[in-house]
């Protein structure tokens, strides 16, 4: 009787902590494959405090996994075949990485579970740079494309691809760029404020702050037009055909329970209606771009075999 009793005393605890599945009111693990600072680990932070918004009860916790373009992250994800409490931020980058870095783990291992935001690019310089414009980049990448160091994301990533796209915009080989690739916005930042960099790329919610401190000077934006969160022209205004947005979303581990894929689903659609979400949203330049099930399955694939076909233009995997 009393081992009875005990056992039952256990279950309503563990029920009581939320050790099931992601509808419950238990934790839920967001892991950012990057280093702190840049892109992926922003949003899912920023996602943090909107779920604790949205669901008060639920504990959220987001680890750093950073390393190789997200694919050390995306390894580690499909070593969790199952887990119904665990997120995974990624994107664009993620899909370049997996090409550049011949990733053993593609997104085929994984469960698609959201489409968040999009991202516009912008290029900055130190405010020191003698650099003033794009017309200044270019002339100085056709002087010796190897002095112009561009301090960026992952090899293969948005940041890559967009300064690629410029180069050869511009009629410069985009294989010999000076292309200096960091884990995360935080370390490409702190190349430009160190003036260890001539150029950065990055997306306009990780470097606009700086802009308007006047720490770093924007050159230009990946927009088809100007937006109102930062007073720069367009990369097209600035003589290059080039636009691209990146964009950030989220996946669960492969073999997860139909009810956990439809409890996570739930979750962030709860979490994206927040007002805490929107106000992170407008406050950070971000384009609500928000897509769940079929839907967002259906980009992952077209996405994969547009940026693989982008990237071998660019030379950037054999």
């Amino acid at each position: 009787m009393r081992l009875r009793i005990l056992a039952a005393v256990l279950l309503a605890a563990l029920t009581a902590c939320g050790t099931g599945s992601g509808g419950g009111t238990g934790s839920l693990r967001i892991m950012a494959p990057a280093a702190p600072g840049g892109g992926w680990d922003q949003t899912s932070r920023t996602a943090e405090q909107a779920l604790k918004s949205a669901d008060p009860q639920r504990k959220v916790e987001v680890f750093n996994v950073p390393g190789a373009g997200g694919t050390i992250g995306l390894a580690q994800l499909a070593g969790e075949k199952g887990n119904g409490n665990l997120l995974m931020t990624m994107g664009l980058v993620m899909v370049g990485a997996i090409e550049q870095n011949k990733s053993k783990v593609t997104l085929s291992e994984t469960t698609p579970i959201a489409k968040l935001t999009e991202e516009y690019e912008i290029v900055v310089v130190p405010a020191s740079s003698p650099l003033k414009s794009l017309a200044d980049l270019v002339k100085a990448w056709k002087a010796d494309p190897a002095k112009v160091s561009i301090a960026g994301g992952s090899a293969g990533g948005t940041d890559h691809i967009l300064a690629g796209l410029m180069a050869k915009a511009a009629g410069v080989d985009p294989k010999q760029i000076n292309y200096v690739a960091n884990s995360g916005g935080g370390e490409a930042l702190n190349l430009l404020l160190g003036e260890k960099a001539t150029i950065g790329v990055s997306g306009l919610g990780e470097f606009a702050e700086h802009v308007r401190s006047g720490k770093l000077r924007a050159l230009a934006i990946s927009a088809p037009q100007r937006v109102s969160e930062l007073d720069a022209p367009t990369i097209k205004e600035g003589g290059l055909d080039v636009e691209l947005a990146n964009w950030r979303g989220f996946v669960a581990p492969a073999g997860i329970k139909d009810e956990d894929k439809k409890a996570l689903t739930d979750l962030v659609t709860k979490m994206h209606d927040s007002q805490s979400w929107k106000d992170a949203v407008a406050k950070n330049g971000w384009i609500d771009s928000f897509q769940t099930g079929q839907q967002f399955a259906d980009f992952l694939g077209a996405e994969q075999t547009r940026v693989k076909g982008i990237i071998a233009e660019m030379g950037l995997v054999s």
